[in-house]
Parts: structure tokens; sequence; C-alpha cells
């Protein structure tokens, strides 16, 4: 029996258990909207902007695992996308994203809506296709789905013309996808993971680099047995933080920019960095003629293009990040079962704890709602079991900081392109997986407002999302750079003409709070928390407070700035 294209689709999406489609709708698409409803196991959500859909399509996909679906019109349907397909790309986050078309006769005529969004979007997505004949659609959402999700994950865009989602065929579904010219390497060579484990014999000061590739790969629970069996300190770049619980003692924090004095100073002194699914990007290396610059450097990374782009590396590992480091332990358990790690790393550890009392991570106290103290508290309050999106800025360095995260995949934020107005839709994608769970927005009154109107998303679907305003009254990190840089002179990061958040929550029928005073602080955000509604807090902050340690761009790692 033959079936329309928008019946394919649906079928095909369902075959690849979408249970969720963040959408818009426009003229293109009607067609799929109008199939919809006969499927009720596919849940539509209606976001308020197509940037948000792609947010929360992301969000729900780092928080599950699983692949997160856009479904948007064409043109600035499709080009309002854009943003949220680079975020995934950046960060590696496993997407599909499903664009209308206009009809394939009017392509380049430049009908109404209509955008080469394949050209756009070529240089910030996995892949990309447009479907031009029904009879290749299910087998193109087929291979999308494999693109997206396996190797090096990452967002597949897919044009849908109009026409070819009218026209109609048989519906084959192609069980097995083999693709020539992609083969993903999983399994490491056996000879990188020798050399590997060679050199964490003959190391003395070891180190562990966990990058955003230890999660996406399932690989915590292998990287943790590593760090305990051979007693190696475990820092992170901001991507992977809980893939190590932050309450073990062999974590040491954050390296990079706005990281912990102890894992900066150890990446300066360590003589073995053992880097598990990490990019070594410039946030992370500062200065890179002077990143660990005693180490020989070992690097566990699925695309090979990643290993030697940034930093020169002695032993490169092309594989799984979770198969290349159980290899390594297997190897060092049956070659080096009789040797002591815990006694002979026991005084690099004490040395690393040394650094960690020397200069902890730290604020000074003066009477006013400190930002630290307000993440501190919120950690405080969840036990650190919450999932935590935030935006980008210096909330978001407070709360790598200062929140401990003891699971993968429950920091939700973006890292390599450093997406002002992710958090909120991103939560909302991540309490849409896991409706029992406490989701928490931790945001800055600046980045909130771009896309703010989700707002109106999260209370239609009746979510229970905390939104935590850092409210500072400006564009903070900006403001940072230009008192530490550019001798106070400040400019376009005043942020004083901003709305009441709380009348503007309760507006959208939301709840709102206010944080004017430290003591109100915790009894206002157990409250918060403790509520069934969609929730803003807005914590009004002290003004010009700044994120320590900094290193400054382009300085090497030991000339942090500290407090």
């Amino acid at each position: 029996m033959k079936q329309t294209g928008a019946w394919i689709l649906l079928e095909s999406l369902q075959r690849e258990g979408v249970e969720l489609l963040f959408g818009y709708p426009g003229g293109a698409i009607t067609d799929i909207l109008d199939e919809l409803p006969k499927r009720p196991e596919l849940r539509h959500i209606l976001v308020r902007h197509e940037q948000g859909a792609v947010h929360a399509a992301d969000g729900y996909a780092r928080a599950s695992g699983k692949v997160g679906v856009c479904l948007v019109t064409s043109g600035p349907g499709a080009t309002n996308t854009v943003t949220g397909l680079a975020t995934a790309n950046c960060d590696s986050i496993p997407l599909v994203v499903l664009t209308g078309q206009v009809p394939t006769k009017l392509i380049g005529n430049d009908a109404f809506q209509e955008v080469d969004i394949i050209g756009i979007t070529r240089p910030c997505t996995k892949h990309n296709y447009i479907v031009e004949d029904v009879r290749t659609l299910a087998r193109t959402i087929r291979e999308a789905f494999h693109l997206a999700r396996s190797g090096r994950p990452g967002p597949v865009l897919v044009d849908l013309p109009k026409d070819v989602i009218q026209d109609v065929t048989e519906f084959v579904w192609p069980e097995d996808i083999s693709l020539r010219s992609y083969n993903p390497t999983y399994k490491p060579h056996m000879n990188q993971l020798r050399k590997t484990a060679e050199a964490l014999d003959a190391a003395s000061r070891p180190l562990l680099l966990v990058g955003g590739g230890v999660i996406l790969s399932n690989a915590s629970a292998a990287l943790t047995e590593l760090a305990h069996r051979l007693s190696i300190p475990v820092t992170a770049t901001l991507m992977g933080l809980g893939g190590f619980p932050a309450s073990d003692d062999l974590w040491f924090g954050m390296v990079g920019m706005h990281g912990s004095y102890a894992a900066n100073t150890a990446l300066n002194t360590t003589d073995l960095l053992l880097c598990v699914g990490a990019r070594f990007d410039d946030r992370v290396t500062g200065k890179l003629s002077a990143f660990a610059p005693n180490a020989k450097i070992v690097h566990i990374d699925i695309d090979p293009t990643s290993i030697r782009k940034n930093v020169q590396v002695q032993i490169p590992v092309v594989g799984d990040c979770r198969l290349s480091l159980e290899g390594i332990l297997g190897i060092c358990d049956a070659k080096y079962a009789d040797r002591d790690w815990k006694g002979r790393h026991a005084e690099w550890i004490a040395d690393l704890k040394g650094w960690m009392q020397e200069r902890p991570l730290t604020f000074h106290e003066n009477g006013n709602i400190k930002p630290q103290q307000v993440i501190r508290t919120l950690n405080e309050l969840t036990g650190g079991d919450a999932i935590v999106a935030t935006d980008v800025g210096q909330h978001q360095m407070w709360t790598a900081q200062f929140y401990d995260f003891l699971t993968p995949r429950s920091l939700l934020t973006s890292g390599g392109l450093g997406t002002m107005g992710y958090g909120f839709p991103a939560a909302i994608g991540a309490q849409l997986a896991f409706p029992d769970r406490k989701v928490v927005v931790v945001a800055g009154d600046g980045s909130l407002q771009m896309n703010i109107q989700e707002l109106a998303t999260a209370v239609a679907n009746r979510l229970p999302v905390k939104v935590v305003i850092l409210n500072n009254r400006y564009l903070g990190m900006v403001r940072q750079f230009q008192e530490l840089l550019y001798e106070h002179r400040y400019y376009a990061t005043n942020m004083d003409a901003q709305p009441d958040f709380v009348k503007l929550a309760e507006a959208y029928g939301a709840e709102g709070f206010r944080v004017e005073t430290a003591d109100q602080l915790r009894p206002v955000l157990a409250k918060a928390l403790a509520s069934p509604a969609t929730t803003f807090v807005d914590v009004r902050v002290e003004r010009e407070e700044n994120v320590y340690p900094f290193v400054p761009s382009g300085a090497a790692l030991n000339e942090m700035l500290l407090v």
C-alpha cells in the first residue's frame, strides 16, 4: 500500500524510537502536522521560537542520551535553527532537525520562504540532506539517525520539500545501514593501549583530564574504576563535569580559564596527562606553548581529527572512550598486578590536596548576596542530585565551580559555542525526558531574556522547571573583562533596564519569587524547589562580583589571577 511522505516520515521517526518532537508550525510542514494527531505516541511540543526548539531537543538529548528531534518550517523557521545546530555541533550532541522546504520545482526561484538551508548549515552540522524523491525518504531518515548517534555524535539536518511530503510511494524500511565512506573506529588499537599502560607505569605524577566524550560514550564507570585502581587524580573540562563524582577524594576540579588552582597547577606539574574525550580548546589550554610543559600526553578520542589538532600528543588513541579505558585497565591488571599504585602516587595526591587547601575556590563575604553563595546553597538544598542547566557567562562558571556534579548528564551547558539563551529551553527538554527529576536553570539576567518566551512552553506543559536568576543587572562576563583588561571602561554591558522577573513569571502563569537579602536566600530557594509549578527566583546579587581564578586570554595556566 502506498503512503504519503508525511506518513513515511512519522513512521520512520517512530521506528527510530522518537517520542518527542519539538517544533513550530508553518506552511511548508502543514501536511506533517495534519498527520501527527493520528500518532498519539509522537508528542509534539509547541515551542515559542525555533531556536528554543533546537535547544530543548539538545537538552533532551544531553540528559537522556537519546537523539533529540525538532520539526520546523522553511525559510525563517529553518534559519532560526542555526544557532542551536552550531551549539550542538560544537558539543557533539545528537540531533535530527527536520526543516520544511518549498516544492522542488520552486527551489532556486526565490519562492516565498525559500532559503538554501543545506548551504547555510553545512559548516555547523555533522551532515545534512535534502530529500528530492519520496522513495528515498525512509532511508534518509534512517541514515540521519545513524549519523547523529554514532561515532562522534552531532546534529544532522534533513530538508523536506513540500511536494516530497505530499507524494506517495511504497514504504520500505532499511533495517541495516552501511555507509561506505563512514566507518567510525570504536575499538582502539591494542598497541596504543599497551603504550598507555606502560606510560602510566613509568609516571610518578599522572593526571586524568576528562572531557565531554566520557559522558557521551557512557564511560564514567570505567573512568572511575581506572582512577581508583591506579590512584590517579582527576580533573575535567567544563563539558566533562559529572563524568567523575565531585564528592570523590580523587577529584580536583575543573581546568582552564576559570579552573581551580589545584587543577591548573597539576596540569603544569604532571609528567603524564591522560586526556579522555576532550579536544584541548583554547579555554582549557591557555597559552599553547606553555600547556602541560612537563608531560607526556595521551589523547583518547573517537574522532581522529581532534587528535593533534591543537596539542601535540605522544600517544594518540583513536576509539570509544569506554572501550579504551576498559582496555587500559585490563592491561594494567594483567601486566602490573603487583604495583602499589596508591603508595606510588600518595605524595603526588598530597601535593594536589595541599594546593586545594592553599587556594580553595572561595569568595569574600560582605553582607550582600554573593552569586557563589547562591550556587553553594542550591547545591546543599538539592544534594547535588538535580539536573542543572545554565546559560553562558559568569553564572555558568560559578555553577561549574561551586555545584558538585555527582553523575553524568547532570550538567547541561553550551561549551564550545558559548550560546546565551541556551539554558532555559534545554531545561525544558530535560524535564520532559525526566518528569520526576528536579531540573534547575541557573541563568543570568541578560542571557535569560534571549529565550524567555519559552516560559509559555514550560507553563503550557506544566513543567516544574526552576529558574534561578543571578541578577546583577550587567552582562557580567563582558563587564568583568572590561574591568580587568580595559581599565573599567564599561560600555554596552549595563542591564538596568530590565523587566520585573517576578511579575513576568506571574503574567505567564508561573510562580515568581524575589531574594534581596542574604537571610532570605535559603528559605526562598527551598520554597521554590518544593513548588510543583514553573518557577522564577530573582536573586539580586553583588553587581560587580568577578569569577576567579581567571586566566586572561593568551596567558598560561600558571598565570592565574586569584581572589
